[in-house]
Parts: C-alpha cells; sequence; structure tokens
C-alpha cells in the first residue's frame, strides 16, 4: 500500500513550484483549487521555454532538424499520455484541447453516426456541464433523449437506478470518474459491465481522475477516455481522447483541414490515419511537450503517493471542518478522492471564498460547472477546496482558520 509524502519528500515537491512561494494579501499563498487546474513544476515551464527557444518549428510536415525536434517534444506529449492511461497503443491517443472538446469530438463523430431518433445517451446527476451539454446538443439534433441516473443524498451514485435505466435504447453512457463538485469516485467497472451487457458504448470523463490516481482503460473496459493536460499539471489547452481503435477507424473526421487529410482533389479527398484523422489544423507543439514534461513528472512522484497523499489530506480536512460552526459538507460519498465542497449556513459561497482570499487561502466558490448537482442538493453555490500532491496538513489548517474568521465576521 502507498504512502503519503513524508515531509521532507513534500518540502522537495513544493520547492519544484515556482508559483507557491509567494505572499496572497501579505499572507502566504494556500492554493487549494487544484481541481479548477493545477500549478506547474519548473519541469514543465522549462520544456515550454525550451521548445521555443530551442526547437520550435511546425510539426509532422518539415524535413529539416528542428522540424523534426519539434515533431518529437511535441509526439512526447501523445505516448507520455499513452503510459498515463495504459493504453495499448498510441494511435489510440488523439491530442486536443482539452476534455470538453474530446467529448465533443465523440458526441459529433461517433453520435452522429451511431445515435438516431429514440436512442438514448444516459449520463448521470453529478457531470459537470462539458459532459451534458455535448450530449443535449447531440440529441438534439438526432431526436435521441437525455437520461439521467440519480445520486443518492450522499452523492454517490445509485447504481441500480443506473443499471435500471439502460436498455436496449442505451446508445453510451457518459460517466465521470471523479466528480469535480462533490469528489465521488463512481464505480466504473460495474458502469462499464452494465452498459456492455446491454450494447451500449461508455465515455469517461477522467478530467478529474488521471492527477489523482492510477488510470487503466484496459482495466475499467471503457471505449472513450478523455482528459485535460492542465489539470495533470501540464499547460492548458492541451489534453487527450483515447478511444478503441475500431471504433476511431469508424469514426468519420469531426474538423476538416491541414493534418487530417491523406489526399485531396477537388472531386474526393481521403483522410489520414489514426490519430491523425481526429488532429485538423496545427497543434498546440509547446502543448505536447510540456504535458510529456508534466506526466513525466507525476510518474516520478508515483501516482498511488499521490492517491495516498490527497487521501490522507482529504480525511483529515473533513475531520477538521466539522469543528465549523453552521458548515455544511456537500458529498459525503464513501469513495471521495481530493474534493471537499461545503456550505456554511447564512454566508454565501463568494463571501466565503473572498474572505479566504484575504487569509491568502484560494478556494473555488461557486456552482463549480455543475448546476445540477447543485439543483439536486438544493443550494446556489458551494465553496470548493481541492488538493494536489504540493498540498500539506499546514494548508488544512489555514483553511480552517480561514473559515473560523469568515464564522466571526458573520456572527
Amino acid at each position: 500500500m502507498s504512502t503519503p509524502f513524508r515531509d521532507a519528500e513534500l518540502a522537495r515537491i513544493r520547492a519544484d513550484f515556482p508559483i507557491l512561494d509567494q505572499k496572497v494579501h501579505g499572507k502566504p499563498l494556500v492554493f487549494l483549487d487544484s481541481a479548477a487546474s493545477t500549478q506547474k513544476p519548473r519541469v514543465v515551464i522549462d520544456a515550454i521555454s525550451r521548445l521555443y527557444a530551442e526547437d520550435y518549428a511546425n510539426v509532422h510536415r518539415g524535413v529539416y532538424q528542428l522540424a523534426e525536434r519539434a515533431t518529437a517534444a511535441y509526439e512526447a506529449g501523445r505516448e507520455a499520455a499513452r503510459r498515463l492511461l495504459h493504453a495499448p497503443d498510441a494511435r489510440e491517443v488523439i491530442l486536443l484541447r482539452g476534455t470538453t472538446e474530446a467529448i465533443n469530438l465523440v458526441a459529433q463523430s461517433w453520435g452522429r453516426a451511431n445515435v438516431g431518433p429514440g436512442d438514448e445517451i444516459l449520463v448521470t446527476a453529478m457531470e459537470h456541464h462539458s459532459n451534458i451539454v455535448p450530449w443535449q446538443l447531440l440529441c438534439a439534433e438526432r431526436g435521441a433523449q437525455l437520461v439521467v441516473a440519480p445520486i443518492d443524498d450522499s452523492g454517490a451514485l445509485v447504481l441500480e437506478e443506473l443499471e435500471r435505466r439502460v436498455g436496449p435504447r442505451t446508445k453510451l453512457v457518459a460517466a465521470v470518474h471523479v466528480s469535480n463538485a462533490l469528489g465521488t469516485r463512481n464505480p466504473l467497472r460495474e458502469i462499464v459491465e452494465i452498459a456492455h451487457a446491454a450494447g451500449a458504448r461508455v465515455l469517461v470523463d477522467g478530467a478529474q481522475a488521471v492527477a489523482r490516481l492510477p488510470v487503466d482503460v484496459r482495466a475499467i473496459g471503457c471505449d472513450f477516455y478523455a482528459f485535460s493536460g492542465h489539470k495533470v499539471y501540464g499547460p492548458s489547452g492541451i489534453g487527450a481522447l483515447w478511444g478503441r481503435a475500431e471504433l476511431l477507424e469508424a469514426m468519420p473526421p469531426w474538423q476538416g483541414g491541414g493534418e487530417m487529410i491523406e489526399s485531396v482533389s477537388f472531386e474526393k479527398t481521403t483522410w489520414a490515419r489514426l490519430p491523425h484523422k481526429f488532429e485538423a489544423g496545427t497543434p498546440h507543439i509547446a502543448g505536447g511537450a510540456g504535458l510529456a514534461a508534466a506526466i513525466g513528472y507525476l510518474e516520478a512522484a508515483g501516482v498511488e503517493r499521490v492517491e495516498a497523499h490527497e487521501d490522507d489530506l482529504l480525511a483529515y480536512a473533513t475531520e477538521a471542518v466539522r469543528e465549523v460552526p453552521g458548515l455544511r459538507l456537500i458529498g459525503t460519498a464513501p469513495d471521495k478522492a481530493g474534493v471537499l465542497a461545503f456550505v456554511l449556513d447564512g454566508v454565501h459561497a463568494h463571501d466565503v471564498g473572498t474572505i479566504l482570499d484575504r487569509e491568502g487561502v484560494a478556494v473555488r466558490a461557486g456552482h463549480h460547472c455543475a448546476q445540477p448537482v447543485m439543483q439536486r442538493f438544493g443550494v446556489p453555490a458551494t465553496v470548493r477546496a481541492s488538493f494536489g500532491l504540493y498540498n500539506s496538513r499546514a494548508d488544512v489548517d489555514a483553511l480552517l482558520r480561514g473559515l473560523r474568521t469568515v464564522v466571526e465576521v458573520f456572527r
């Protein structure tokens, strides 16, 4: 079993993130918003800088050395994403802007080809907007229906209700791996078994999972898995979709332009082979280099160690905030990862976030792009503290001190 980082290890990790070494409003910065976006270690910043300073050129086409070096740096990001997901083949990894674009690709390519009138797309009630809206658009266009599997009062998926809603009309089940609003970890293997037994495909939104726990798409058994680079300590504007090769091969391209073609004439165009069929236009070249560095950094730290570390912080924080008068946790599922959401009686979440900011503590306050989750729990917004591998118990203590200040202000 993996163990949390020891104090000396954590000190070395924190030293790798230059942004953490600063004060905000005269207080040491405590960054507890990694579910929104993670901070970047020096190796990622250096990889991006080096790409522009030493290796930059357009990729995949040039025959000169700079172009070859830039292509190698960019393709290293694809190979790193393959390793991170334990995918069998890098050709199955499509590099895109992030999770949202990956889900839209599946909706607009696979969905248009496979979903028709009367069909159903099933999502869970804990999804964020990026795993709801693309399917609503598809359903409206194709005459299909969006079906929602409920969650219970703890924020856990009601698996029996999901199973009851999956049937012969279900074409796809789209489920989050870890909820950004609740922290709930979904039982993906069981979801996949239920969906596949009905002949449905499964897409997993892994945006919150890949930096927090080991992911193996072969063990999960899903058909598509999406994640974003900026939530795995890499740059924004880069991410990946993994899909089974036979599905990707059968899917039509969803955007046209350079790189995704094999040949073009005014009479007929043929498509490039995987993965380039889905990568029209010049990609985020420096993003690929940064993604490779970020995943390499995470692997060196040990994803299992990160999971143990965040689990320890979550348990410590969950117990600590129970002492705050009027605080109610939103999301208490038995299986959670790295996200602590709550409300304070009589205090709007934005006011809590603003006061915490004055104390140097950066948290998220709002609906977290998951308005249906807020509606499920009858709140307009929550305060969300989310952890990264650089956080410590001292950061949780700072959060607790800030919350006591909030209580005093509104007493």
